[in-house]
């Protein structure tokens, strides 16, 4: 048996070289992670954290150009050739991804890619792969696992997606375990669920993690040393009680302050209704057989009844797969519905796609997962600008100075606006998602998780713009999300789903201060307690 850390990076370096420039995104980074430990990197988007995980097992592709040595079990994989690193990829170090719309192939069952895994590492065959798929799927918390084997992952929540993405990084029972965001897209009750999970691996198997977050709240509770990451190099290092109970370097204190806090501005008196629904219900058929008969419904949404008015932001919250998305994108009318829809006093419910085309400006929204809309190739100028010219917006004014306007509001480098999504963090190509969707000034915002991807100081930077957006053009604002300390700061009225049904909703402080059911007292008890552990 191989003594001393499982894995062993000394003094790491990476840089892409691209069009004559050249970008060092790791300077110089050193880290150890011994057997049965979990060492979490953490840091604000664009810090290095994923370029140094990817480097471990030479995911980062043909522009990277890498120096310092990396060690598994003793062995380099600096330089190390294709058989070798496939005998480690997947077997004995699995990654979770952090976009797993982006992992997962949209043409095959998740049956078929968490088989794939299992039959080429453990040569299972048969019956016995199946079984071992649905162990996993249960494992992970999706309901139905068995039901769910012939889904595609379109057919999924984000939530349900990322729990497949961490079933097939556990299905082989790796050494290592690499988690990039792994709780990024998940609610806070099954954030828990994964991360005790997690924690019963690395107990009962001697597994060892290397855990990527922006979320010291998690950190806390799973790691047992931090490294510190900005700018390409670690700051800071030690156990996690140490770090958090005395932070030394300046980023670190930054990064433990940053949090977001305050409520919204009132909505003004006599604001007008911008959005409503009534009894709207959403259920999709469960087709069997040759001839696709109907056999029963998924009930994604069974009665939601809700007001947005100008200038106010309604919350929804509830666990991956309760429909809080699904009537998201009944509201836009981008899937069929039963009950009224009114935006701004007209019934919607039943125009076409030429009788919406008018109204779309005016209704925007941002999409949970960044990378997956936003096409891969367009600028981020053209990405930004492609609205203006789809409903002629503003047709005299120059459409790269309002690009830069914009791009500067949410955060982003005007500089920037000549590159790609692939050469942007999660976080950034988040930014790049809301400054498409502001650019055209809506009347409604519907942000589905659109802070799920950014760092702590950056969401608190997108909190405060959306508040001020808000007040400057009076937006209204359907504010989907897993993070209740986001939606407290957010919402002036809050919808808590489940399975499909409204269990509450009304004003956010009474819901915070007082909820009534006790599916909302759990939500509570997890996204609140966890803090002050």
């Amino acid at each position: 048996m191989v003594s001393g850390p499982v894995l062993d990076v000394r003094d790491l370096r990476v840089a892409f070289r691209q069009d004559g420039s050249t970008t060092h995104a790791v300077r110089g980074v050193s880290f150890q992670v011994h057997k049965g430990e979990t060492v979490a990197l953490v840091g604000e988007s664009g810090s290095g954290k994923s370029v140094t995980a990817l480097s471990t097992v030479q995911l980062l592709g043909d522009s990277a150009v890498m120096a310092g040595s990396i060690t598994y079990n003793g062995e380099e994989m600096v330089g190390a050739d294709e058989p070798a690193l496939r005998r480690v990829r997947g077997n004995d170090i699995s990654f979770i991804f952090q976009e797993p719309m982006t992992s997962l192939n949209p043409l095959h069952t998740l049956e078929k890619q968490l088989a794939e895994s299992i039959e080429l590492h453990q040569g299972l065959r048969g019956p016995a792969v199946r079984d071992r798929i649905i162990e996993l799927m249960n494992r992970v918390g999706i309901r139905d696992a068995e039901t769910r084997l012939t889904s595609y992952p379109h057919q999924l929540s984000g939530g349900q997606r990322q729990r497949v993405m961490i079933a097939m990084a556990l299905a082989n029972g790796p050494d290592l375990l690499i988690a990039d965001e792994p709780t990024t897209a998940l609610d806070v009750t099954i954030q828990a669920q994964i991360l005790d999970l997690l924690a019963d691996l690395k107990r009962d198997e001697g597994m060892s993690m290397l855990f990527i977050t922006h979320d010291l709240t998690i950190v806390r509770k799973i790691a047992d040393r931090v490294c510190v990451m900005k700018d390409g190099e670690i700051v800071e290092e030690g156990l996690t009680a140490d770090l958090f109970a005395n932070p030394q370097h300046p980023y670190t204190q930054m990064l433990l302050a940053a949090e977001s806090t305050g409520l919204p501005a009132p909505v003004p008196a006599g604001a007008p209704v911008v959005l409503e629904t009534d009894h709207a219900k959403i259920w999709f058929p469960i087709h069997r057989g040759l001839l696709k008969r109907t056999v029963g419904h998924v009930k994604a949404v069974n009665d939601a009844t809700l007001t947005v008015r100008a200038g106010e932001t309604l919350g929804v919250v509830g666990e991956s797969g309760s429909g809080k998305t699904t009537l998201a994108l009944a509201v836009m009318r981008l899937i069929g519905s039963k009950g009224r829809i009114a935006f701004q006093g007209t019934d919607i419910q039943y125009l076409n796609p030429r009788q919406m085309r008018p109204l779309r400006s005016d209704m925007q929204i941002v999409f949970q997962d960044p990378y997956g809309s936003l096409s891969p190739r367009m600028t981020v100028a053209e990405i930004i600008a492609e609205g203006l010219g789809v409903h002629g917006v503003e047709p005299g004014r120059n459409r790269r100075e309002m690009v830069a306007e914009i791009m500067h509001e949410v955060g982003l480098e005007p500089a920037m606006m000549d590159r790609y999504p692939h050469e942007f963090s999660g976080g950034q190509r988040q930014r790049i998602a809301i400054a498409r969707a502001m650019i055209l000034r809506p009347k409604l915002v519907i942000l589905d998780e659109p802070t799920s991807a950014l760092d702590m100081t950056v969401q608190v930077q997108i909190v405060q713009l959306l508040r001020d957006l808000q007040q400057r053009y009076g937006l209204a604002y359907l504010f989907i999300s897993h993070d209740l300390k986001v939606v407290r700061a957010l919402s002036h009225k809050v919808m808590v789903m489940k399975q499909g049904d409204v269990v509450e909703a009304g004003d956010a402080a009474a819901i915070f201060d007082a909820p009534q059911t006790e599916y909302t007292r759990a939500l509570m008890a997890a996204a609140f307690e966890g803090k002050a552990a």
